[in-house]
């Protein structure tokens, strides 16, 4: 499942200081110092910059300005030079937890997870009751392959944060990849739709569909294609929904879709691979499950129905070839086996297509025992 944090952190202003210039500084600095502050709130980076580096040429020990400049170069996508500052200021700043922070956004920003995780984990401990600390700890516990931790993490922190959107997405998706979709699913929906973020709609959505929850699934997937059509694999899902929902009618015009916006969109040559079969026209379905193979190599259910296409166009030897081994790999499938058992008899091997028959027999009684839940 995808999983893009659609939130915004915004990069504070921390002084690393923890208070203004002393009566010592020079009024150049002062000054400078006061313009780049003012400058930075008003989201104007290049000259809070230029001011900052003025300031640390005639004061270089200046630790507000050393975790500013960071900050600022931060905000202006600028994160190495924004690591670089800040990790200097951590080493004089009286307050290393604000320095901390600034640093460990500067990794996130960058896309450097692992090394933001470990400076928020840092923050969190000296600010337990920081919940911005927190939520920036999960996303990062969730980058990290750590989801377990995320949820842990943010469960007992919840009450009171039930309408903060960012705490939502995360402890919603934490939520559901721990396999408590249950309560993961209505925050994350809650968040799509309070915020119009189409990702936590497709979070849903992908979900709802491993749980056999079709139509909430085509429900939020309607949703999130009025917001942004343009979503990299939304109409493949919503297409799935509608398949799996019966329409397959309906389901055509999404994998299209799909297919117009990325040709090479795996399961949308599948799944319209496998409808152009259904209909029978085998020179448009032979393409799409070929290329669906090429993107999938090996893929069993795509080799599956390339060897169904085999068998409607004569290829019978070819087909059981395919059929054989799919089996071979995973005895307890059905598909291969009621797929053989015709094709079987068809070659004259009588004995071989009863075996077959019984398989499918014993695995569709084993279903049955096992029960819709189990299978």
């Amino acid at each position: 499942m995808r999983f893009v944090c659609y939130f915004t952190i915004v990069l504070a202003l921390h002084a690393a200081a923890g208070q203004a210039p002393k009566q010592g500084s020079t009024t150049s600095a002062d000054a400078l110092l006061s313009a780049a502050i003012a400058a930075q709130q008003h989201h104007d980076y290049k000259t809070a910059i230029e001011d900052y580096r003025k300031v640390l040429a005639l004061k270089p020990a200046l630790g507000e300005a050393r975790a500013n400049l960071g900050s600022a170069l931060s905000a202006d996508g600028q994160f190495d030079a924004a690591i670089e500052e800040d990790t200097k200021a951590l080493e004089v700043a009286p307050d290393k937890t604000a320095v901390r922070m600034n640093l460990g956004l500067a990794y996130y920003k960058k896309g450097d997870m692992p090394h933001a995780h470990d400076l928020f984990e840092m923050v969190h401990k000296a600010r337990p009751s920081d919940v911005n600390a927190a939520v920036l700890l999960a996303y990062t516990d969730i980058k990290v392959d750590k989801i377990a931790e995320a949820a842990t993490l943010l469960g007992p922190q919840e009450q009171g944060h039930e309408n903060d959107m960012d705490y939502q997405y995360v402890y919603g998706y934490a939520l559901i990849e721990t396999g408590k979709e249950d309560e993961g699913l209505p925050r994350m929906e809650r968040v799509a739709q309070a915020t119009r973020s189409v990702d936590a709609y497709d979070i849903a959505a992908s979900a709802r569909m491993q749980k056999s929850q079709f139509a909430q699934a085509r429900a939020d997937t309607e949703a999130a294609l009025k917001i942004d059509p343009k979503f990299p694999g939304l109409y493949t899902l919503a297409g799935q929904a509608c398949d799996a929902l019966g329409d397959t009618d309906a389901s055509v015009p999404d994998f299209e879709a799909a297919l117009r916006e990325n040709p090479r969109d795996a399961m949308a040559n599948l799944y319209l691979g496998v409808t152009r079969l259904k209909q029978r026209d085998f020179a448009s379905a032979k393409p799409l499950l070929e290329l669906a193979l090429e993107l999938l190599p090996g893929h069993p259910l795509t080799r599956l129905q390339l060897a169904k296409l085999d068998a409607m166009t004569g290829k019978v030897d070819e087909a059981v070839a395919t059929l054989e081994d799919l089996e071979k790999h995973d005895p307890g499938w059905m598909d291969p086996h009621v797929e053989l058992a015709p094709l079987y008899y068809k070659l004259h091997r009588a004995e071989d297509g009863d075996r077959e028959r019984a398989i499918v027999a014993d695995l569709q009684a084993k279903q049955q025992q096992a029960g819709p839940h189990n299978k």
